[in-house]
């Protein structure tokens, strides 16, 4: 709509909504195509200029603001806009997912509702941070200030603007306090930050500031010395707060608790915004930045992803670290502990035989796609618990921990010599996990072979027939599926260390290992010695459980979801996958090795393994490296020392290093 249509279209004594309706368009039309503030900012001034050549419009248009300030209240946009209506994520997440779907409409007298319509896009941050004071205070002059202001241009903004700035303030010290006193967070703070009481000081100071403005003016001496008390401490309550950061890295980190804390943050700086407004020299200036500030809160409130960001980094830090000490205990860096990793791989891979003995038997059952999935969850959960129990190794488990112990070495990167100890431990995790896979495979392929010999002896029958044998070797072709089911595999095995840590993080922030160890039911019942054993065994396996059950049962629940929905989508995990093919091998028997089927699956076999590890490893680097907050700088500084090291010992990666010879004795 061109501005002259606009202008004649302005109506004072239209409805609500189409009031709203005009200033959305006219706004529009200051948008124009969004691709240039500046020329935002000089249709602005071409308003001006229009409205300086028509006085009667300009004397309509006082009426049609005199309607909107009378009517709509500003006081929620400058107190809670952008803010959860609760202080609970999963509230807010909701709130959110709310906005998404469901249209806001300009009926409204809530400013709150209405900026949104008004101030909908990213470039509206743009062009408002674009006006140059000189078009601002032409704006105020000619369009937002009474008659009498054009004579006086020193004076005061609208009362109606004074008195939401001055009830917004109330508001948002009033949640600060409130949040401050909220037990969740007070309980957490340091002994010397809650002897400070510094949120106790909060109203009895916003108070004088109120009289001081009442009583002489907002910029007057008494004013500006009560809020420079108010902003300080706020200052004293931030630090406070802040305090509690450290008892979460202490004692487990909750994403609720998170959230309320960053929300207290944003009110803080909220106030200091409306301080800004209320008393500074150049009030235009602080009004059009304040009303950017908002405009960009808008955006980020309409996004789902950025409130999990902010809310989950310290629970993803927390995750990464808990893994990082359950990934240290698979990494090895001499040959002694590279001959006892094979070891441990090897037992772990006969017991996936008889896992991929008994999975194969399921397939007798008839069972349908979602028992069947949940039968094959429940025995890879509880075989691969008992290769936990057992300290043995599953291969393909590693990586999605031992990422995290890696790259918590980083956190010093500025030391002398830690990024040469970091590829120093990617060189001993490479060789772990090929001392986990070989041992895996390497054992379950006999372990399987002796079981189907055993079962043929006994029964006349191998494990599975030919017609489920060829099939097993077609499912494991090079050229199918083979390897996407192995990425999705690899993301699995990702999201089982997530669960885990996740686990053990809820597990100690509420406390429950003392709770087994201290609670009278449970010593009661127990006896105190036990109680201690059972306290101490959950405590040092939580994580490994919650990893082992929440994999074994996405392997087995996740190819049946797949096929409820129709994505025909499965998993491929190396030792299984081994397992399933050594199987189908003896079934068919010698003759196999003649078979092209056969040797594509092997080799699809030997692909899948390194997907399975790179996948993993991959996601869960990503994540330790965004919680430690490593730069991009010091990231190429990695990748840079990892392409050195590759030329210069290749074989560092494959085998481990040799002690250095011991002086003889001459004893």
């Amino acid at each position: 709509m061109e501005l002259s249509n606009l202008l004649e279209a302005l109506d004072a004594k239209a409805p609500l909504a189409q009031r709203h309706l005009w200033l959305i368009a006219l706004l529009r039309w200051v948008r124009g195509d969004a691709k240039d503030p500046q020329a935002s900012v000089a249709r602005v001034r071409l308003l001006l200029d229009a409205v300086q050549a028509r006085p009667e419009w300009l004397a309509r248009w006082r009426d049609w603001w005199q309607q909107f300030a009378g009517q709509v209240d500003a006081t929620p946009l400058l107190a809670d806009y952008g803010f959860a209506p609760r202080t609970a994520f999963l509230s807010e997440l909701g709130h959110r997912l709310r906005r998404k779907v469901l249209p806001g409409t300009p009926e409204t007298t809530d400013l709150a509702e209405l900026f949104g319509l008004l101030l909908p896009t990213r470039f509206d941050v743009l062009w408002l941070k674009a006006l140059d004071t000189a078009t601002l205070k032409r704006l105020h002059r000619l369009l937002l200030a009474p008659p009498a202001a054009q004579v006086d241009a020193s004076a005061q903004a609208p009362d109606f603007w004074h008195t939401a700035l001055m009830d917004a303030l109330v508001f948002c010290v009033s949640q600060v306090g409130a949040a401050g006193f909220a037990s969740e967070i007070r309980m957490r703070m340091s002994a010397q930050a809650q002897a400070g009481r510094p949120f106790h000081e909060l109203p009895p100071l916003l108070e004088r500031l109120r009289q001081a403005v009442q009583q002489h003016g907002a910029r007057s001496p008494q004013a500006l010395q009560a809020a420079a008390q108010l902003s300080g401490q706020l200052d004293a309550c931030h630090k406070a707060a802040n305090t509690v950061y450290s008892h979460l890295e202490a004692h487990g980190v909750s994403v609720g608790i998170v959230f309320r804390l960053h929300q207290l943050r944003e009110r803080m700086v909220r106030i200091q915004e409306l301080l800004d407004c209320l008393q500074s020299d150049q009030p235009e200036r602080a009004t059009a930045a304040l009303l950017a500030d908002l405009a960009e809160v808008g955006q980020d409130n309409r996004s789902v992803r950025a409130l999990i960001a902010s809310s989950s980094h310290l629970t993803a830090a927390k995750v990464a670290e808990r893994s990082a000490e359950s990934g240290e205990h698979y990494i090895t860096r001499n040959a002694a502990e590279y001959r006892q990793m094979l070891g441990k791989a090897a037992g772990g891979g006969a017991l996936l035989g008889l896992t991929t003995w008994i999975k194969l038997s399921l397939y007798a059952l008839g069972l349908s796609a979602f028992w069947a999935g949940f039968a094959a969850g429940l025995n890879y959960a509880f075989f691969f618990v008992l290769i936990q129990l057992l300290h043995l190794t599953v291969a393909t488990k590693q990586p999605a921990v031992t990422a995290p112990a890696m790259v918590a070495k980083l956190k010093r990167i500025r030391e002398p010599g830690a990024v040469h100890r970091f590829v120093d431990e990617v060189a001993n995790l490479f060789r772990s996990q090929i001392a986990s896979i070989v041992g895996n495979v390497g054992m379950v392929v006999p372990v399987v072979l002796l079981l189907s010999l055993a079962l043929q002896f006994t029964s006349g029958a191998p494990m599975i027939d030919a017609d489920k044998a060829q099939h097993v070797l077609q499912s494991l072709h090079l050229l199918g599926p083979t390897l996407l089911f192995a990425a999705l595999t690899g993301v699995l095995l990702f999201v089982s260390s997530i669960v885990a840590g996740w686990v053990e993080n809820w597990f100690v922030f509420h406390k429950l290992d003392s709770a087994v160890r201290h609670n009278p039911r449970f010593t009661r019942v127990l006896g105190a010695a036990r109680a201690a054993r059972w306290a101490s065994f959950w405590r040092n396996n939580i994580s490994g459980l919650a990893a082992n059950i929440s994999l074994g049962f996405m392997l087995g629940l996740v190819p049946a979801f797949a096929v409820f929905f129709g994505l025909g989508l499965d998993v491929r995990h190396v030792t299984l996958a081994a397992g399933q093919a050594a199987a189908a091998a003896a079934s068919i028997g010698f003759g196999v090795l003649l078979e092209p089927a056969f040797w594509w699956a092997v080799a699809g076999i030997a692909l899948v393994g390194p997907i399975n590890l790179g996948v993993s490893f991959y996601l869960a680097f990503r994540l330790a490296l965004r919680a430690q907050s490593i730069s991009e700088v010091n990231r190429q500084r990695i990748r840079a020392a990892m392409r050195r090291r590759l030329r210069t010992a290749p074989l560092s990666f494959l085998l481990p290093p040799r002690l250095p010879p011991q002086p003889a004795s001459h004893g």
